[in-house]
């Protein structure tokens, strides 16, 4: 006895470390994707978001004035200005040509072809200074290898948040997510009180098919689901979307609240119909209150996956204007965009940030739901 009770801080240790390296594994990324979707999008390109606090490496290209601009001082004529464009950065080398962009060091001389001395200093400030009065239109071409300060805007939730369409799509997903969510879940608790608590011919069939969906995957019915819906007038609708995402979600929604509502206390069940409940009075005042955890914990996975969703919303509603969702709008701002990572970063954020506030809603029901229907059955 006592080995085995010795054993169990052990256990317990390997539990929370678990536990906390999985917390860690989700939380990273989304930590990742909010601090980067705020940084300067040339630093983004460069540089990963645990960067984001440090200076950044970049090679950058700049130019002189242009020669004739060249201003008398003691007899030479001289060239100046800064490099970076922001005014503000660190220079820790700098070159004349693409082959050796890195061959000087801040703060010395370099020798040009033609007789000018070029030296650029940390704060990218560059003097150029020639004995004779130079002449041409382009200036001298500049490589420098610089460290810049992390910088952080707001400028990619402003192209995001404010771009064409981006509200009319909000909108339509909450008009998807809401209904989608609410009727499997009306549905599939009156089928679990029925598969749980009612005798009828044929319950145990009904409960094997409703397990055996669970595996289908929906992609082999979304094309004949659809050409249903346009013969009987629903196709490309909210209405057809809805419909379509009950279905999908009914198994999961089915077979969860079956097993926790089977777990319930008999003695509840049989005391309401002594005093006379019917079934709608039991599953009205008794079922739904105690069901509420798993409930909730349905009520996460359906609201999750249809706020997500993109194929669904794809087949069923299709890419008009009026009705596109929001995972369809930021998939069309980024089609012409693949390379831009702050308008990308930005845009996950902003097709997360509604479920993460769902998320930790309710995600106190989550765990207790899901543990109590995985244990218990009748």
């Amino acid at each position: 006895m006592s080995g085995v009770v010795g054993k169990r801080p052990a256990l317990s240790w390997a539990v929370n470390l678990s536990v906390l390296f999985l917390v860690a594994l989700w939380t990273l990324p989304t930590f990742g994707i909010l601090v980067s979707s705020f940084r300067d999008k040339d630093q983004l390109a460069v540089s990963g978001w645990w960067t984001s606090l440090t200076g950044s490496e970049r090679n950058i290209v700049a130019r002189t004035d242009a020669p004739d601009d060249a201003v008398e001082e003691n007899g030479q004529w001289v060239l100046s200005g800064n490099v970076f464009e922001s005014g503000s950065g660190k220079a820790t080398a700098f070159g004349i040509s693409s082959r050796e962009p890195n061959a000087f060091e801040a703060g010395t001389e370099a020798e040009l072809r033609d007789g000018g001395i070029l030296t650029v200093q940390e704060n990218g400030d560059y003097r150029l200074v020639y004995d004779e009065q130079p002449e041409g239109r382009r200036g001298q071409r500049i490589f420098v290898a610089s460290v810049e300060p992390p910088k952080f805007t707001l400028e990619n939730y402003d192209r995001v948040l404010f771009s064409e369409g981006i509200g009319k799509s909000f909108l339509n997903t909450l008009t998807v997510t809401i209904p989608a969510t609410v009727i499997p879940i009306l549905i599939a608790a009156y089928a679990a009180y029925a598969l749980s608590w009612m005798q009828f011919p044929g319950r145990a069939l009904l409960l094997a098919t409703i397990v055996g969906l669970l595996v289908v995957p929906l992609q082999v019915s979304l094309i004949p689901l659809l050409r249903l819906y346009n013969e009987i007038g629903v196709g490309k609708s909210f209405i057809g979307i809805w419909l379509a995402h009950t279905a999908f979600g009914l198994p999961l929604a089915v077979y969860l609240l079956r097993n926790y509502i089977a777990g319930l206390p008999r003695e509840i069940i049989e005391s309401a119909r002594v005093d006379g409940a019917s079934d709608f009075e039991i599953f009205g005042k008794i079922i739904l209150p105690l069901s509420f955890p798993a409930l909730a914990s349905f009520a996460i996975f359906q609201f999750l996956w249809v706020w997500n969703d993109l194929l669904v919303a794809t087949v069923f509603l299709g890419n008009n204007e009026e009705q596109l969702v929001l995972t369809g709008r930021l998939r069309e701002l980024l089609g012409s965009r693949g390379g831009n990572w702050e308008i990308l970063t930005a845009s996950a954020f902003v097709a997360i940030v509604v479920p993460i506030i769902v998320f930790f809603a309710l995600q106190r029901y989550l765990v207790r739901g899901l543990l109590a229907g995985s244990v218990k059955g009748g």
